[in-house]
């Protein structure tokens, strides 16, 4: 007996499910493959103007991470035509028949997007002390006294590091000229 909608007989079907239940980790394999490809076209179609000296150029790392990616994809994936099978999380504080909570992941992307909304009008510093402050409400701290004090600190350090130390330009904001 066969179904309308497909053609493929519905014993057929399960065990087409099962084999890819069995080898789930092929999805990592094609994922990890994609990226490689990516990696690899965008570093050989990129544009050098700046004068290379030696072998090493800019083109060197993304190729040695794409190469390595697909090295890696193939490898997992003759691993799991094989039989191999990735273990289960053993950690000793994750509990696995508790379900996500979903509460605080929406809150930790609302708070990084929120930021990454901010960061061009405010300046990294005021946007950053806000993502700080939002992660740690979303990952459960409620001291109203301490963690806007903690994340404006850390927020400052980061930027004037960037900034300052590291030549990396952030965006300052309304505290461009104070900074």
């Amino acid at each position: 007996m066969t179904t309308q909608t497909t053609g493929i007989p519905p014993a057929e079907r399960n065990e087409r499910r099962a084999w890819l239940r069995e080898h789930s980790e092929l999805g990592v394999c094609v994922l990890l493959l994609a990226l490689g490809v990516l990696v690899l076209t965008d570093a050989l179609t990129m544009d050098v103007d700046i004068a290379q000296r030696g072998p090493v150029g800019p083109k060197t790392v993304p190729v040695v991470v794409g190469a390595g990616l697909l090295v890696i994809a193939a490898l997992l994936a003759v691993d799991v035509l094989r039989g191999g099978r990735g273990q289960a999380e053993t950690g000793e504080d994750v509990d696995l028949s508790e379900p996500a909570d979903w509460r605080t992941v929406l809150l930790l992307a609302g708070v990084f997007l929120g930021s990454a909304v901010l960061i061009e009008p405010l300046g990294f510093p005021v946007a950053g002390a806000l993502l700080f402050w939002g992660a740690a409400f979303a990952l459960g701290s409620r001291r109203i006294d301490r963690d806007p004090l903690i994340a404006a600190g850390l927020s400052l350090v980061t930027y004037v590091v960037f900034n300052n130390l590291l030549g990396v330009p952030l965006p300052g904001g309304p505290l461009m000229g104070v900074l």
